[in-house]
């Protein structure tokens, strides 16, 4: 089984994918992100380096499906290919941030990977305020972060309402970040597993 957790960033992903791996014996799936070769010249130059970095997102996250739908295990992966394309791409084109051939250049590229994947048995999305998303950015202290515009968080959150809104991919579990403290509170870890268990018995 595919379970996915979505959400932007800041917004808890890494943190309830562990918590729910270790919770449920999954094998967790994390984003690319200290190794990743773009993420430092992305956000000193996004103009520059915005195809670059999402192409190498969208290369990742389909070896990332590709794998997990080998596996016979039930895996929990740290965002979504949709995401990529359906929030972070776009986004970076509207505000100049990537080209027009580059933008379209991108989503033939994702249209191809889409025909030829599955979605996830199971949408996790993490619903968070764009305080919120400030205050957990600035616990984690990565330093490329810092220059990350409050007007850039606002945008991809209008856009990931916008997209969890349309979605029908799978089944979906949306959990609000601002009223929970799955990190520290065990209580509201179990309300999201009671969630889940609900969500994962309905798929059978």
């Amino acid at each position: 089984m595919h379970i996915a957790v979505a959400g932007n960033i800041g917004a808890g992903k890494t943190t309830l994918t562990t918590l729910l791996a270790k919770h449920y014996n999954w094998i967790p799936n994390y984003e690319t992100v200290d190794n990743n070769p773009y993420l430092d010249d992305f956000y000193n130059d996004m103009q520059r380096w915005s195809f670059n970095l999402q192409i190498f997102f969208l290369n990742t996250r389909f070896k990332q499906i590709v794998e997990i739908r080998k596996s016979e295990k039930t895996i929990i992966q740290d965002r979504t290919i949709f995401e990529d394309a359906e929030i972070f791409a776009p986004n970076l084109h509207d505000m100049g941030l990537m080209s027009t051939r580059d933008f379209e250049n991108y989503r033939a590229l994702y249209n191809l990977m889409i025909a030829l994947i599955q979605p996830p048995d199971l949408l996790i999305y993490l619903r968070a305020s764009v305080p919120k998303l400030v205050s957990q950015i600035q616990q984690r202290g990565r330093a490329y972060e810092e220059s990350i515009r409050l007007d850039y968080l606002k945008m991809l959150n209008e856009r990931y309402e916008l997209w969890i809104s349309r979605y029908e991919g799978s089944k979906l579990l949306i959990i609000n970040v601002d009223d929970t403290d799955f990190q520290n509170n065990p209580e509201d870890l179990s309300k999201i597993i009671d969630g889940i268990n609900a969500q994962i018995h309905g798929l059978f």
